[in-house]
């Protein structure tokens, strides 16, 4: 009977240890991490090898996370999703990966700070514009300050790519993020 009630007692320790919101913060940063290597992965079986640069779906990961855990989930979450992505199935490309890591962490980071201040569909598109021309600037000192190549990667071309991605990213993004926020407890 003792034992039995130790046993409970330690069950209903770990139930409020995951009820914090740090712990919340940790689960959910590696499940974000998770998703952002699984999404690319589906969105590729569904729709082709094109259907990275279309629908964008690592960025998805890495913005629901900025909105529901802030810059540093979502750094997290970029740069594990990127690797992590890398490892298992070789996407993206290793000649990439430094600039796909870049431009992640970039939207982390902007949206976070933009969520800050303003409403989340507002942050967005501010990421989004903002995020984009930053990423130039990195590929501009990369390409022409430090001699690197670029591998072909174009902002213009990865934005006319990437519309059908954007477009789910406003339309969806904001509204899921609050939706999972106000089902964990962490909405204000």
């Amino acid at each position: 009977m003792v034992e039995k009630v130790e046993s409970i007692k330690k069950q209903n320790k770990m139930v409020e240890s995951l009820r914090t919101t740090k712990a919340k913060y940790i689960v959910g940063t590696i499940l974000f991490s998770g998703i952002g290597v699984a999404l690319p992965r589906i969105f590729h079986m569904l729709a082709g090898s094109a259907a990275g640069t279309t629908f964008l779906p690592m960025h998805i990961a890495v913005l629901m996370a900025a909105l529901i855990f802030g810059g540093l989930s979502a750094s997290i979450v970029a740069g594990s999703s990127v690797v992590f992505s890398y490892l298992l199935t070789g996407m993206p490309a290793l000649a990439r990966l430094p600039y796909m890591l870049i431009e992640l962490v970039i939207y982390a980071v902007l949206l976070s700070v933009l969520n800050k201040k303003f409403n989340s569909y507002i942050s967005l598109i501010a990421t989004i514009i903002l995020g984009r021309i930053l990423y130039a600037g990195v590929l501009f000192v990369a390409v022409n300050g430090l001699g690197l190549p670029t591998y072909g990667i174009s902002v213009i071309e990865s934005i006319k790519a990437g519309l059908p991605g954007i477009v789910i990213q406003l339309a969806c993004v904001p509204f899921i993020s609050k939706f999972i926020k106000k089902g964990i407890g962490l909405d204000e």
